[in-house]
């Protein structure tokens, strides 16, 4: 693996909002940071009615059609204010507003089992993970390592690089390692000397974007099944999640020290601002 001095680490190639949990998103030219990450990120969630959890595609069997439905704004999302409403596309069905006085109902029957939309965080939260290189099937829960006050898994931003889709890509021929399969934040297009799976080295260390951002990268990014799951133009493939536990197994201080497939780092915003494709990123 290669290591990295500070100073330029590349520039955003791509910016992603998802407004609803476990839903495909918005790719943005530009983007609001606070301490909660890119603003409207994983405010909504799908609650599951019979037993208040909430619904993530981390568990395939019961929640991978999320990964169906597309879920953009009606209008932008600002700082400081109520989160505007969502539009969910279901494919060749009729759009879902949350607005709706029929938007739970709908989305229940498109999922297939009794669910509502909702902003407001549960009191006691819980998020199921199905551990993907476990022998038998083993759900563990998440729900205390979530973000407060937002549905994200952990940290303010996931962020990955060109570099790391491109080694993988490299060492796994005829897979497809197309960045949505991994939904992050940010994607950094790393500098043409730079190769390998550099953010690895980020952890630990201050990231900063454009002239206002300025992260604290915390840990690298474990996977689940979620990236082999097919989306609208991504298709379905067990291969995505084989090819990283073969060539990015490292340790998850997070996760006790665990090892695990890892593509990404988490980061948590020491300093929030507007965030541009093309914008320059620089460690500190």
């Amino acid at each position: 693996m290669a290591s990295q001095a500070i100073g330029a680490a590349g520039a955003v190639k791509s910016l992603w909002r998802y407004p609803v949990k476990s839903m495909t998103g918005e790719c943005l030219d530009e983007a609001v940071v606070t301490d909660g990450g890119l603003v409207g990120d994983r405010a909504y969630a799908v609650i599951d009615q019979s037993n208040g959890k909430v619904a993530s595609a981390k568990v395939p069997k019961k929640w991978g059609g999320l990964l169906d439905l597309n879920a953009v704004f009606v209008e932008p999302p600002l700082a400081g204010t109520q989160i505007p409403a969502v539009r969910i596309t279901r494919p060749g069905d009729a759009d879902i507003v949350s607005t709706d006085r029929e938007a739970d109902f709908q989305l229940s029957q498109t999922i297939g089992r009794p669910v509502r939309l909702t902003t407001q965080r549960p009191a006691s939260i819980s998020v199921e993970r199905l551990d993907p290189l476990a022998l038998d099937e083993t759900i563990v829960d998440i729900g205390h390592l979530m973000l407060e006050g937002r549905f994200a898994d952990y940290a303010a931003i996931h962020l990955l690089t060109t570099a790391t889709l491109e080694r993988l890509a490299e060492l796994s021929p005829g897979v497809s390692f197309d960045e949505r399969r991994f939904r992050p934040n940010l994607v950094v297009d790393t500098e043409g000397d730079q190769s390998g799976f550099v953010e690895n080295h980020w952890v630990g260390r201050n990231l900063a974007i454009g002239d206002d951002v300025l992260l604290r990268i915390t840990d690298p990014t474990p996977r689940c099944s979620v990236p082999t799951l097919g989306q609208k133009g991504v298709s379905k493939d067990a291969r995505v999640l084989r090819a990283i536990a073969d060539h990015n197994l490292i340790p998850v201080a997070l996760l006790d020290g665990e090892n695990l497939p890892c593509v990404g780092v988490y980061g948590f915003v020491i300093r929030g601002g507007i965030i541009r494709k093309g914008d320059g990123v620089r460690l500190q």
